[in-house]
């Protein structure tokens, strides 16, 4: 019997894809800062966030690869894997002639009305070569979302009941390969960079239900249902001193992939996200707020919009310290706090590592490895 590990699920299927992807952003530096990034992320993570930012970059700067970023963050509020766990243990003990009914009947009670559990996993590379005349910076990203819900019987004897329930697993893959081009600008004595994004889209749903005693992470792929489309993402930004505007629209053609059976489907929402910051050399605070709202999984309540706050301090290119806050103005997930560093010796290689949280049900991680020149 196989346990029931949903950021296995994930993790297995942003790996499955091609290695580039979503609207999550692997990023350890926007996730140390509240997932903020808009008009503060650098040219090299630039299209991630708004395609503009690929254009402002320092004198010093010639070229950059970023290789690789990841992240995972899973969502239990009702710590539905370990319950799961502890329910498969005591099933195999009761079939073995030495459990107890009553343990089994308890742990399903505990899953009759949990909320579903999210898990999301995301992988991303970029090569950026900024320029006066036009600035290039090529990007990929691969992205998994799984959510599971428990279908749990009510009635009948201890293995009728759990031989009647089962755990329903949906999932969403996305994978995108595209170009950044952007350009600095002078008009009426103001300062403006714009950026666009052409791009190549996949997208994947899978979904699975299984009995809670045999649930096998093996099959999840079997119902694989997949979609190409070329899309765009467009940005702005306004540059005042150390004061920047940005705005940015991912994704401006939305997309809706239904599952195998058409019982389930994910939307993928153009997402239109404006943003302030104050950027210098030592110090960081921007905020980001999405105009729109992401819709996600089709018949459950996970819809996000999120506003967002970061900080960074930076000793001198060589190490820097994040901090940040972020809400879900949808109260889908619970607000999240975020907290960063960086390794930077030189100002040539950046390690990144960021941790995210609302409390032990609700936890992230990420981290970048990146080499400027």
């Amino acid at each position: 019997m196989k346990k029931l590990t949903i950021s296995a699920v994930a993790i297995s299927t942003a790996l499955s894809m091609p290695v580039f992807a979503a609207n999550w952003v692997s990023d350890a530096r926007g996730g140390g800062m509240g997932n903020t990034g808009v008009s503060s992320a650098d040219y090299l993570l630039a299209p991630f966030y708004n395609p503009a930012l690929v254009a402002v970059y320092r004198k010093q700067d010639d070229f950059g690869l970023l290789l690789p970023a990841a992240n995972i963050n899973v969502r239990d509020k009702d710590d539905t894997l370990n319950t799961v766990d502890d329910l498969q243990d005591a099933i195999s003990a009761f079939e073995n002639g030495a459990g107890n009914e009553s343990h089994i009947n308890s742990y399903l009670d505990d899953l009759a009305n949990n909320e579903p559990l999210n898990a999301n996993a995301g992988i991303g590379m970029a090569f950026a070569i900024p320029n006066e005349t036009i600035s290039v910076n090529v990007f990929g990203r691969g992205f998994a979302e799984v959510e599971a819900s428990t279908n749990i019987s009510s009635s009948g004897v201890t293995a009728t009941r759990y031989q009647n329930s089962s755990i329903s697993v949906v999932a969403f893959g996305y994978s995108e390969l595209g170009v950044a081009l952007a350009k600095r600008f002078a008009y009426s004595g103001q300062e403006f960079s714009l950026g666009i994004s052409p791009k190549f889209q996949q997208m994947k749903t899978y979904e699975d239900t299984a009995n809670v005693e045999n649930y096998d992470l093996d099959d999840y792929d079997k119902s694989e249902v997949k979609k190409n489309r070329a899309n765009l993402d467009l940005g702005a930004v306004w540059l005042m001193n150390e004061f920047r505007v940005g705005l940015a629209v991912k994704d401006l053609f939305s997309q809706t992939l239904k599952t195998q059976s058409n019982a389930n489907s994910y939307k993928l929402d153009t997402q239109v996200t404006l943003s302030g910051s104050y950027v210098t050399d030592f110090f960081t605070a921007a905020i980001d707020v999405d105009a729109t709202k992401q819709e996600r999984f089709s018949g459950s309540d996970d819809d996000t919009q999120f506003l967002r706050f970061g900080v960074e301090g930076n000793a001198w290119g060589w190490a820097q310290l994040r901090a940040g806050y972020e809400i879900d103005m949808e109260n889908s997930i619970d607000n999240n706090v975020t907290l960063g560093l960086g390794i930077s010796p030189g100002d040539v290689v950046s390690f990144d590592i960021s941790i995210s949280g609302a409390d032990e049900h609700q936890l992230g991680a990420a981290a970048n490895l990146a080499f400027t020149f």
